[in-house]
Formats: structure tokens, sequence, C-alpha cells
């Protein structure tokens, strides 16, 4: 984790959905609203999320093995991954569980007024955690969007926060609208509703943390940027060009660079040996996060064949 700041936005929504988790759990013992429920739940999930990622950064730190030479920094996309599921099946499943429940057999709230001061403070609180997530995330997103900075992000801390955060407000609005609607009309089916439009967006934000946590564990290259930076830094001195490059994160903040580069025809060993290093150094300053850099060299054939093709003699007429 990027130093100080995942933690600290991740930190933020800890504490904020715990205060919350009580709060909204309190709010449906004097209501009896679904929204509460399954808002107390979401919270609960949250906070269950965030202490999971902490973990899950705590174990990256460890120290390569034998076993595993690369290290643990996979192990923060596994974390992510799993707080994924946990709001998939915690937050939209039960959700969409209880506001079905409560569809086919609705009740009268009690206390509403109750519910709806527990929700706003609620909205403060999430937005608190929001905002620490963006200020934190602002930096790695750079110019770009914050959807391409949620596709591309290879730190998973961030996004997983932001996201919860982003559904955490918008669950909020949901119950307010549920509970609200319901006492203007008196029909506690509004209550219901909400429930349901809350489990069906905490779907769609767990599918989308799914689908990208498991590219992470599945391995992803540079970027296209970073890796042209790559390619940049290794093409100079007596490297001609890079004949083919493969990288991989293996953590967040940890680059695996293999690449076939064509030296000068001609060079003695020790010159060989000496490029090599000054390739990886001028690789490692270009791009801080390629700590891991494995170079082949070889002849540029390409060119050879080119030159021994304009050498030829012309076909005679």
């Amino acid at each position: 984790m990027s130093a100080g700041g995942g933690t600290r936005a991740i930190v933020a929504a800890l504490v904020a959905n715990a205060g919350i988790a009580v709060a909204k759990f309190v709010g449906f013992l004097i209501t009896g609203s679904s929204s509460m429920l399954a808002e107390s739940v979401h919270s609960l999930a949250d906070t269950s999320n965030q202490g999971l990622l902490l973990l899950g950064g705590k174990r990256a730190q460890r120290a390569a093995t034998a076993e595993h030479p690369f290290g643990y920094g996979r192990d923060r996309y596994f974390y992510s991954f799993i707080v994924a599921l946990l709001l998939f099946t915690l937050g939209s499943v039960f959700a969409l569980y209880e506001g079905i429940h409560k569809l086919g057999e609705p009740e009268p709230l009690s206390s509403p007024l109750v519910a709806v001061v527990i929700l706003v403070v609620a909205i403060g609180l999430e937005g608190f955690s929001f905002r620490t997530a963006i200020h934190e995330s602002r930096p790695l997103k750079g110019t770009g969007s914050w959807w391409n900075f949620i596709r591309q992000s290879k730190v998973p801390e961030l996004p997983v926060v932001l996201l919860e955060d982003f559904g955490a407000l918008i669950g909020l609005v949901f119950a307010l609208l549920g509970v609200g609607l319901s006492v203007l009309t008196g029909n506690p089916v509004f209550d219901a509703l909400g429930t349901i439009a809350i489990g069906t967006l905490l779907g769609v934000i767990a599918i989308i943390l799914i689908i990208e946590m498991k590219s992470l564990l599945l391995g992803e290259g540079a970027t296209g940027p970073v890796l042209s930076r790559i390619v940049d830094a290794l093409t100079a001195g007596a490297v001609q060009r890079v004949i083919h490059i493969r990288t991989q994160y293996i953590g967040p903040e940890e680059i695996l660079v293999a690449a076939k580069i064509a030296l000068t025809p001609g060079v003695p060993v020790e010159e060989v040996a000496r490029a090599i290093d000054e390739a990886e150094a001028r690789v490692r300053a270009a791009v801080p996060e390629a700590r891991i850099i494995y170079l082949e060299p070889d002849l540029d054939r390409g060119a050879a064949a080119e030159r021994a093709a304009s050498d030829a003699p012309a076909p005679s007429s």
C-alpha cells in the first residue's frame, strides 16, 4: 500500500462504518425498517472489509521465501477479492432477500423519525470517509477519469474503498427515500423497494470489484505509458532495440520485467555485462516499481538480415 495514503483511507472508512453499523442496527430495532436492517448489514460488511484490507496489507509485507521467491505482494489482491465476495454475499444477497421478504409481507414502521435522523448522520459520516478516499486517490488517478482509475489501478485498496463508500452513500439515499416515502404515503412497500434498490446497487459494485480483483490476481502487465517508459529506458547505450518484452505486476508497487535486448554486434563479454547493468539502472530510475529485471542479450537478427539484403548484388536483367 502506498505509504500512509491507502491506510488513512481504510482507517477512516473503518471508523466511520463501525459507528454507522451500530447506529443503524439500533435504528432497525426501534423502527423495524428493512432498509435500516439492510444498511446495518451493509455497514457491518464494510467494517469487516476494511479489517481484511488492513490484514492483506500487513501480510503482503512479509519477506520473500524459497517457496515464494517473489514475495507476498499479491496477498493484497487476494484479500481485496475476498472483500468483493463479502460485499456481494453479506451486502447484496442479504438486502435482496430482506427486501423481497418485506415486499411480500410489508410491516408498518414505528418511530420512523429515528431512522431518518440516523440515516442523515450516517450520510455525513460516509461523506467524510468518501472525501478521504478521494483525497488519497487523486495523486494516483492523475488526469484520467475516476472510472479509468478504478479499472487500471494496480493498488487495490483505494478503488475498493472508493466504490464501497460511493455505494454506501447511494444506499443511504435509497434507504432515506424508502423510509420517507413509507411515512408520507403510509405504505411500507416503499421501505421494501428501497431495500431491493440497495441490494441491486451493492450487487453491481461487487461484480465490478470481483472482475477487477480477479484480473489482478491472474497477473496484469504494465500499462501502455509505463511500458513505454521501460522500453525507452532500455534502448540506450549498447542496447540497439528491445526485441520483445514481458511485464507483470507481482504486487501493487512491484513489476517483474523480462526482456530480450539487441546489443551492438561484436561487443566483448565485459561490455555486455556492463550494458545490462546500465540498462537495469536506467529502467529502475525511470520506473521505480520495476524491482525485478531479467535481461537476455541477443543479436539484432532483423537488422542483420536487412543489412545483408541491402548488400546483396542486384539481380541481372
